[in-house]
């Protein structure tokens, strides 16, 4: 009888690393560990430097993330007691898009002591949305010089993007962007770390850098008309020699080897997008109009299609972006996870998280417990979800958050309830986006970390959208399919498979679970879309910028007052 064979998936997130072993034959999971950023995100100083940074600033420590491979990855090779010579594949997903400057040799900028104290030196994460001002020119220009790219991309540069933050980073620190001799994605630096060379993926040059399949990136004269320093980006500071998705890209290294415990030459599979990697577990692989959420710290749309549709306002559509042979549309919204996270780090008083220490309950469980006993509209809130800015369909991360209603008989659960509504309303906008414009949402799978935490939130998903909503069988969705991309990168002679659709048939499932929208909480929820819709035109669409004059008002205020820089 064959021995088994492995294959590991590492999903680097926001704030943490999870390293999961599977089963090839399967998608068994054998063992995990998370390795929690010890710097998590950095958006008020600089770590040892005592350097505040400015609003709207998200940073990391590239540290962090190699202490997942010389952590995680040995306790997971430990604790499930395989030899490493059956783990014959890995692959690894990354938030996108985060970039940070290295040395032709791959050393981050960040780790050199005369670049410590630079906050350009270090890596942008995704939701770093301080680099507007710089989308917002990238998107006016494109526009005003005739260039159609734009229309893959909803018709807007975000600033979650690679180029704002690249041309950030010249803007305000020109030394740091001449002492870069790259400029890379976190996850494709990551590999180079791995396999001791720099190959980048297509899908995330494709998502968040305007690269098609088709005609490459953005001309080099539109870089030049942004700014001339700018003009040879792409051959100076990046590469055009892009990888698809599943390719087998190299072994890894001796010094990788080292640091994880694993086979040197270990087969080492493209990155890709945490999100859209994780629609991969969601079978999505050969299901145009199934509509995959990826619920986490902010909220992921994909649907395949198989007609190039321009569509307002969405992410973007990339050519073999999800799965190969099909156009990968993503929308999302940027903020999720984080702002429940936040109203329960803020907004909660003393009293509850007594009762759930007294109960033993997480606190997030304790609001869920009480907001389910309300019935929709029951509160009289409604809220906006742009606490961290809005991506689909408004594209604007100068947008803030509200919430509308409130008393002083307003309860904690009454608010968190609004919130988690907020998010589902987000999302049917989204839907209701795409189906305008020829992309029918045929059914729905939620994906991530949430859907198997917060039922409330997925009946109110259901309730809001219309539409059941199966879940995905594993928490680990990233990781599962970064290991499936391994899975096929490594091929039938070792194990593996063909191609990820035939990967899907024997490591992925969906969850007994399936969440029906309740017909009397439609009714009411749709009364209170339709006042949603509302505010999201008349605050979102320029009717009324108030969000906007208090953000300009906030940061004047702190640029002239001598404590906030100290």
């Amino acid at each position: 009888m064959e021995q088994p064979t492995y294959v590991i998936g590492i999903d680097f997130g926001t704030e943490s690393g999870r390293v999961v072993l599977f089963d090839l034959a399967d998608g068994r999971e054998i063992a995990s560990a998370v390795s929690v950023y010890a710097n998590g995100v950095i958006e008020d100083w600089l770590p040892e430097t005592g350097v505040k940074l400015e609003p709207d600033w998200a940073l990391q420590d590239p540290q962090d993330y190699l202490t997942v491979l010389q952590q995680a990855v040995p306790k997971v090779i430990r604790e499930s007691g395989v030899d490493p010579a059956r783990i014959v594949g890995l692959g690894l997903d990354f938030t996108s898009s985060t970039i940070m400057p290295t040395l032709a040799d791959s050393t981050p900028l960040c780790f050199l002591p005369e670049w410590r104290a630079n906050p350009h030196a270090w890596v942008k994460l995704w939701k770093h949305h301080a680099a507007q001002p710089e989308a917002n020119k990238m998107t006016q220009l494109a526009y005003e010089r005739g260039y159609t790219f734009l229309d893959r991309y909803g018709g807007k540069v975000s600033s979650e993007w690679f180029f704002p933050k690249l041309w950030q980073i010249l803007d305000e620190a020109p030394e740091v962007y001449q002492a870069a001799d790259r400029i890379i994605e976190a996850g494709d630096w990551l590999i180079w770390q791995l396999i001791g060379q720099e190959k980048r993926s297509a899908s995330m040059a494709g998502y968040k850098a305007m690269w098609s399949k088709r005609e490459g990136y953005p001309p080099d004269n539109y870089f030049k008309i942004l700014d001339p320093r700018l003009e040879h980006v792409v051959d100076q500071k990046m590469s055009r020699e892009l990888y698809p998705l599943c390719a087998r890209l190299g072994g890894l290294t001796e010094q990788a080897a080292a640091w994880t415990g694993l086979k040197a030459g270990t087969i080492v599979t493209t990155v890709h997008i945490d999100a859209h990697m994780s629609a991969t577990a969601a079978a999505i692989t050969d299901k145009p109009g199934r509509m995959v959420i990826i619920m986490g710290t902010s909220n992921c749309h994909h649907i395949l299609g198989s007609e190039e549709r321009v569509i307002p306002g969405i992410c973007g559509y990339v050519e073999d972006g999800v799965v190969s042979g099909f156009l990968g549309y993503e929308a999302g919204q940027t903020s999720m996870g984080d702002q429940f996270a936040w109203f329960v780090k803020n907004c909660v008083p003393e009293g509850y998280e007594q009762e759930a220490r007294t109960r033993r309950l997480n606190t997030h469980k304790l609001l869920e417990e009480k907001a389910a006993r309300l019935k929709p509209g029951e509160s009289g809130l409604i809220a906006l979800d742009w606490w961290n800015g809005n991506r689909c369909v408004l594209v604007d991360m100068d947008l803030s958050g509200l919430l509308l209603g409130a008393t002083l008989a307003t309860k904690p659960e009454e608010i968190y309830r609004a919130l988690l509504e907020s998010t589902a309303f987000g999302t049917r906008v989204i839907i209701e986006n795409f189906e305008a414009h020829e992309t029918p949402v045929n059914d729905i799978v939620a994906a991530g970390g949430l859907p198997g935490r917060n039922k409330l939130l997925m009946q109110i998903f259901a309730d809001v959208t219309g539409r059941s909503i199966n879940v995905t069988a594993t928490e680990q969705g990233g990781a599962l399919s970064a290991a499936m991309h391994a899975a096929v990168a490594v091929g039938p002679a070792m194990g593996g498979y063909e191609s990820i659709a035939e990967a899907t048939k024997f490591m992925t499932r969906l969850s007994d679970q399936v969440y029906h929208p309740i017909p009397e909480n439609q009714r009411v929820y749709d009364q209170l879309y339709a006042e949603y819709l509302t505010l999201h035109d008349y605050l979102g669409r320029g009717a009324n910028d108030v969000m906007k004059r208090l953000k300009k008002i906030k940061t004047e205020v702190r640029d002239s007052s001598p404590n906030f820089r100290s």
